[in-house]
């Protein structure tokens, strides 16, 4: 990035432009990465990181290679705090339930994010953790959040060039509309080793006001399980009605309308 470019730029955007470096690149990085990868010059990024250092965002090793620091960790625990905690029960019942990974997770633009996860001793491959996001189109809980959504999110969703995140991964758009529709119909998604080879997944809606899923809930095991998945859907639906009538107070969108405005994007 041209250096006027970048003294254009407000300080809270190089310091989010930083933090957000993270997020994409890994958990540990050194400054020149940071630098190269925000587009701010060494000597501004050397500030700003010992700022954020100083008060607990980021933290240095011995190596001078910075990592997300507890403070921030601390901070981020209050973001859908009150609608975390309301599920996080529920969500430990379906694990008590089936043994398997739970998880819960909302639309952000076009990407999954997991709010809550409980895990199983089980060592399934892990596409994800919480506060973590991947594509809908290779999630079951995301299928199931697109299949919810408005028509023209849909649409629009399926516009786009769609990754690859398995060799398995569903991303013929003819293909993925028809899946959609048959989500709506049964009032569940599955996957097979299309976010992580070696397992496969199961979800069904919460669902909100006007027919839109206000988030999903599922469970992740291993693909050698998948001819037996569908045996969870009476939990996985009982659970979902329980949740659904405990976030009723939360109106659709209370999490994913926010993250959109704050982020400063579109919805896709």
């Amino acid at each position: 990035m041209p250096a006027t470019a970048s003294q254009g730029r407000t300080v809270a955007s190089k310091v989010l432009a930083i933090l957000e470096v993270f997020e994409a690149l890994g958990l540990s990085l050194n400054l020149t990465q940071i630098s190269d990868a925000t587009g701010l010059p060494i000597s501004t990024t050397h500030r700003l990181a010992r700022e954020l250092v100083d008060w607990g965002a980021l933290d240095r090793d011995a190596n001078g290679r910075y990592y997300v620091g507890l403070r921030l960790w601390e901070v981020a625990q209050n973001g859908g705090g009150q609608f975390r905690n309301t599920v996080r029960p529920f969500l430990q019942d379906l694990f008590s339930l089936t043994q398997e990974t739970s998880h819960l997770a909302i639309r952000q633009g076009h990407e999954a994010l997991y709010i809550d996860r409980v895990y199983s001793s089980k060592r399934v491959p892990r596409a994800s953790r919480v506060g973590g996001r991947l594509p809908l189109h290779a999630t079951a809980v995301g299928k199931v959040l697109l299949a919810y959504e408005d028509t023209w999110v849909r649409d629009a969703y399926i516009c786009r060039a769609l990754e690859s995140p398995t060799t398995r991964t569903h991303v013929t758009p003819s293909r993925l509309v028809e899946e959609l529709a048959t989500i709506r119909d049964k009032g569940y998604a599955t996957t097979l080793e299309e976010a992580r080879l070696g397992a496969c997944s199961i979800a069904v809606p919460v669902m909100g006001e006007e027919g839109r899923a206000k988030a999903s809930i599922g469970l992740v095991m291993f693909s050698t399980q998948a001819t037996k998945m569908t045996r969870h859907l009476p939990v996985l639906t009982g659970v979902a009605h329980r949740i659904e009538a405990a976030v009723s107070r939360y109106p659709v969108g209370y999490l994913t309308d926010r993250g959109d405005r704050s982020q400063g994007t579109s919805m896709l």
